[in-house]
């Protein structure tokens, strides 16, 4: 069935429909469709909808819905008449196949995440990270650096400059009591940082000019129609170079986590198979 895009709008529905809607003998009186020797009730449509506001004219919606219904039933009803016995039976293993596969992921998952342990400590990462350091190779530029973005007719551009030059901790405090001053700012240069977002987050840099630009201790104003760029590159790291430690730990720690997943999901079959053993739940017959 087209479900949900009709959940929005039917829910609470029911109790807008006229009387004449479902006016009918009282044997029959829930049934609003029959397809074949299928039919639709009133409370099926109950239990799928919840009670909301409707915009919509709730004839309307309920003739939709109910159209989609009939069509789909009318398609199966063909399927199941065309389709051989051999065919019908393989279906129906793939569907109890599938939701086996469901129950049992979803216990699954639930009985380690409850023993799971989620935090990768310094420790940890450092000696995965040292182990396999050969994997973790750049496939794109990294930088560190910090950048200002002022206004075209910004006029005090040469106090701005030393307090972001200098960059110490007394500068740093200045420099973050103005910061409302700047059109765009990015003072962070301990962090790692992507080439391409640099590029596309300061204009005048782009791919034709960053290898010059972006060079290692550079101090760089650049002017468009769109003001003056302060910027300051601390550190840069080429493709193919191994990435640092700080910039792959997000990664090191959903592959730890991982592994430990993978390790306890066998390590719980195993209990559960071994206490069905002992508790006569599970025998192999010689």
């Amino acid at each position: 069935m087209k479900l949900p895009q009709y959940i929005v709008l039917f829910a609470g529905c029911l109790s807008l429909i006229s009387c004449d809607f479902f006016n009918k003998t009282k044997a029959d009186q829930d049934a609003v469709a029959r397809v074949n020797d299928t039919y639709l009730y009133k409370s099926d449509i109950e239990t799928i909808f919840n009670a909301a506001t409707f915009s919509l004219d709730s004839t309307t919606v309920v003739n939709s819905y109910i159209n989609d219904w009939a069509t789909n039933r009318l398609l199966l009803d063909g399927a199941l008449l065309n389709l051989s016995k051999d065919e019908q039976d393989q279906f129906e293993q793939l569907v109890q196949d599938y939701r086996t596969d469901l129950y049992i992921k979803l216990y699954k998952d639930r009985l380690i995440q409850q023993r799971l342990d989620s935090v990768v400590s310094d420790q940890e990462a450092q000696e995965f990270y040292e182990q396999n350091k050969e994997n973790f190779r750049l496939n794109e530029e990294l930088v560190k650096l910090r950048y200002i973005h002022l206004a075209p007719d910004y006029n005090d551009t040469n106090n701005l400059a030393k307090l972001f030059i200098n960059f110490k901790e007394e500068d740093k405090v200045v420099l973050d009591s103005i910061r409302l001053q700047f059109k765009n700012y990015f003072l962070n240069d301990s962090i790692w940082v992507k080439r391409s977002v640099v590029q596309n987050s300061i204009q005048p840099i782009d791919a034709t000019n960053a290898d010059n630009l972006l060079k290692k201790t550079n101090f760089l104003q650049l002017r468009d129609s769109l003001g003056l760029y302060l910027i300051a590159v601390k550190e840069t790291l080429s493709r193919n170079d191994i990435a640092p430690l700080t910039y792959v730990r997000p990664t090191i720690n959903q592959i730890i986590r991982n592994k430990r997943k993978l390790t306890l999901t066998k390590q719980l079959e195993k209990e559960i198979k071994d206490d069905a053993i002992k508790n006569k739940k599970f025998e192999i017959y010689n």
